[in-house]
């Protein structure tokens, strides 16, 4: 989109750098703010037909929809498509990064991500929590097994025809419910069967 300002944010969890780009007269002005759109926006508006970006990454798209809910035309930019000097590697820092975006915006050397709407993204959050789920599942299992393994005690029963029983089945669970052990270990046990029961649960 056409426009006279860029304005480069460098967007963290707590705090915002932000720096101004005016092409035409080569000034730059930066700014540093908390995470209030409000008043980001405020600032930038401010500025003749600004434009605002930052990049992709952990802090998600809701700043992106923030500003622009709030008239400040902002853009995410795909991070693993930036293109920096090697040298900016060794002098990295917020302010620094702000005025990089900014430039990169002025000179359309980015790749744009198109933020999702609010219901894309929600349904993206699920898939992740329930790969997440399903992730910490077969790890507490994995424990659980590993440990008990190391003290000698390893599934082993089997169905009438010779084949073993499958593991984490109910008669699987009964097994491992009849192991006993003393001290820690009878801590550690407890521990590993609560998190793999939990992670289950899920």
């Amino acid at each position: 989109m056409p426009h006279v300002t860029s304005i480069g944010l460098d967007v963290h969890a707590r705090s915002v750098a932000a720096a101004a780009f005016n092409p035409f007269t080569g000034e730059v002005v930066h700014r540093d703010f908390g995470t209030d759109a409000a008043e980001i926006a405020e600032w930038a508006l401010g500025f003749e037909e600004p434009r605002a970006c930052y990049e992709s990454g952990p802090t998600g798209f809701h700043m992106a929809r923030e500003l622009r809910a709030l008239g400040l035309d902002c853009a995410v930019a795909a991070v693993s498509k930036m293109q920096r000097p090697a040298a900016d590697a060794r002098r990295k820092n917020d302010r620094r990064d702000a005025e990089s975006i900014a430039r990169m915006l002025a000179t359309h050397n980015i790749v744009e991500v198109p933020p999702p709407d609010a219901a894309v993204e929600a349904a993206r959050d699920l898939d992740r929590a329930l790969d997440d789920a399903t992730a910490e599942y077969r790890r507490a299992r994995l424990r659980l097994n590993m440990f008990l393994i190391r003290l000698g005690h390893v599934w082993d029963e089997r169905n009438a025809d010779g084949t073993r029983k499958g593991s984490w089945t109910r008669a699987h669970w009964r097994w491992i419910s009849g192991i006993r052990l003393e001290g820690p270990q009878r801590d550690v046990l407890e521990y590993y069967v609560t998190a793999a029961r939990c992670a289950e649960s899920c």
